[in-house]
C-alpha cells in the first residue's frame, strides 16, 4: 500500500474524511463496538455532503465532541496493487470540550492518548496519517483562533 498526500483535490473526488482531533497533548482515539482495535475518528461522506461537513458530522458522531476548531491538512490518496485509488481528506481538530458518546454511536468508547496505541484499527494508515498531521503542525500552520491576537502582540 501506498499512501500519498496532496495540497488540492477536487472535493468531489474525496469519498472520506479522517480526523485527528488533539485535547490538550493528547490525541483522541475511538473504539468500534464490533472491534477491539482503535482508530482516528473518520469515516465516508453522505451524498450531498462537503467533505468539511463529513469530518465535523463524523468527529460528533464518533467522539462526542462538541466545541472544537477544525481544519483541513492535506488530500490523501490510498494506492494499492491491483485496485483503484481511492481519496479521502485528513483534518485536524483542536478539542475544546468534549462530552459523552451520542446513544447511536457506533463507538463503544473513545480515549485521549498521549500517542497512538499498538492495537490499531489500520495500522499501514494511522501513523502516517497522524504522522502527517503533526508535520503541519510543526510548519506552523495551525493557528488558534481561541488566542487573543493582541497578546501575541505583546
Amino acid at each position: 500500500m501506498e499512501i500519498k498526500f496532496y495540497d488540492q483535490a477536487l472535493d468531489s473526488d474525496l469519498k472520506y474524511a479522517v480526523i485527528c482531533a488533539r485535547a490538550g497533548e493528547q490525541w483522541l482515539l475511538c473504539r468500534h463496538k464490533e472491534r477491539d482495535t482503535w482508530e482516528l475518528p473518520g469515516g465516508h461522506r453522505e451524498a450531498g455532503e462537503n467533505i468539511h461537513d463529513t469530518a465535523a458530522r463524523e468527529l460528533r458522531e464518533e467522539t462526542g465532541v462538541t466545541e472544537c476548531q477544525i481544519e483541513p491538512v492535506a488530500a490523501y490518496g490510498i494506492f494499492k496493487e491491483g485496485e483503484e485509488p481511492s481519496f479521502g481528506a485528513l483534518f485536524f481538530a483542536d478539542v475544546w470540550e468534549l462530552a459523552s458518546l451520542p446513544a447511536d454511536s457506533e463507538m463503544a468508547e473513545c480515549r485521549l492518548m498521549a500517542s497512538l496505541p499498538e492495537a490499531l484499527t489500520y495500522p499501514e494508515l494511522q501513523p502516517v496519517l497522524l504522522e502527517q498531521v503533526r508535520q503541519w503542525l510543526e510548519g506552523g500552520n495551525f493557528r488558534s483562533i481561541q488566542e487573543d491576537i493582541f497578546e501575541l502582540m505583546m
